[in-house]
């Protein structure tokens, strides 16, 4: 690492769910980010200085989350923020952020509510959910779709997913049944699953955490429901389903801004295979690398900005992020402006990939 190795580090925090619900995803970005850390400080750090994450269990609870948040601004006092997984949990921090004047990049979270609120210390590098429909919507003709039904965890990350698919399928001319919606903590849906076998609805699209989906999987495989079923963003690791369900995930399709699977189709080739290969030296699962990605490219996101800024102020790496201008795993990571006037958050537009489980195996669905 030369003289980085010696010098005052650069604190990044990293604020994610290492316990709870959500503790597979967010155990993932975490390694991921690892990953892009240790490469970081192979080649000399940032500005000459080595990058330490300081890393935090917000335990899958927005309360945690924000504790979290105010934890690594004042004790910790790192100028920027990479968080917090799931939609609620990032919500739950953005106050803190404008308290305390802290960015933040975003790399999994997918409610609308985060980049157009008005708080300009959010850079967001996963797509919002309007995003992910809007991207979809030129498959619904192919794929058939009269009448779809929903399936999602009642939160923001859920309901948000509900909202604008639901508003996309109308402009498509497809039907909009019933939105179902489930706890995070809940093991048995064999309630919503009853009512949505009764539905006439063709499809159902879901959106919740991996081990929440192979329940429902196995729960549909046992009370006989054979409908098509469509995971939106952040909920899939396709990889991670087939290990837990089994059979029952087979001819689920799942929306993803990942091609681990292909990564010759990826938009920059040499970094996934290079991710890749580290991924599987450190002893991790393949199925991993699906959710892992994000943590990955937000520390590479925080770095660029840093070297932008070419400063650890905090308000310089705020516009040090308005610069980016980078090729991610899944796509170009430069921010847009999204909200109110003069408040605005940086929101970037990754790929957007249909694959489908089918046969024990992965395989993209073609256009």
């Amino acid at each position: 690492m030369g003289a980085a190795a010696h010098a005052e580090p650069i604190k990044i925090g990293v604020n994610q769910p290492l316990t709870g619900p959500f503790a597979a995803s967010g155990n993932y970005v975490v390694n991921g980010a690892r990953i892009a850390a240790d490469e970081i400080n192979a080649k000399g750090g940032v500005l000459g200085n080595p990058i330490e994450l300081v890393i935090e269990d917000n335990k899958s609870n927005p309360t945690e989350a924000a504790a979290v948040a105010e934890k690594l601004i004042t004790s910790d006092e790192v100028p920027v923020m990479l968080g917090a997984w799931g939609s609620s949990l990032t919500l739950a921090t953005m106050p803190k952020l404008e308290e305390y004047e802290i960015p933040m990049v975003v790399e999994t979270s997918s409610s609308g509510k985060i980049t157009t609120s008005g708080n300009p210390f959010v850079f967001r590098i996963s797509p919002p959910s309007a995003l992910e429909a809007s991207a979809f919507a030129p498959r619904v003709e192919s794929l058939g779709l009269t009448k779809v039904d929903f399936l999602v965890i009642n939160n923001d990350w859920g309901r948000g997913a509900a909202e604008d698919f639901g508003a996309m399928l109308r402009e498509q001319g497809v039907e909009v049944g019933m939105v179902e919606t489930m706890d995070q903590a809940s093991q048995d849906m064999s309630a919503q699953l009853t009512r949505l076998r009764g539905s006439d609805a063709d499809t159902i699209m879901m959106t919740t955490a991996v081990d929440q989906l192979t329940l429902i999987f196995r729960q549909m495989a046992a009370l006989g429901i054979d409908k098509r079923v469509i995971t939106t963003g952040g909920s899939q690791n396709p990889d991670q389903i087939i290990a837990q369900a089994g059979d029952a995930a087979d001819g689920t399709m799942h929306l993803t801004t990942f091609l681990p699977w292909a990564p010759d189709k990826t938009p920059d080739p040499a970094a996934t295979t290079y991710f890749l290969d580290e991924w599987r030296n450190r002893g991790f699962d393949f199925a991993g690398a699906t959710e892992s990605f994000r943590g990955y490219d937000g520390i590479r996101t925080i770095a660029a900005a840093i070297e932008n800024a070419g400063s650890t102020d905090p308000e310089a790496i705020v516009e040090g992020l308005w610069q980016v201008d980078m090729t991610g795993l899944n796509g170009p990571i430069k921010f847009e402006k999204m909200g109110p006037e003069g408040l605005e958050s940086g929101q970037s537009e990754p790929g957007v990939y249909l694959i489908q489980i089918k046969d024990g195996a992965v395989s993209e669905v073609p256009s």
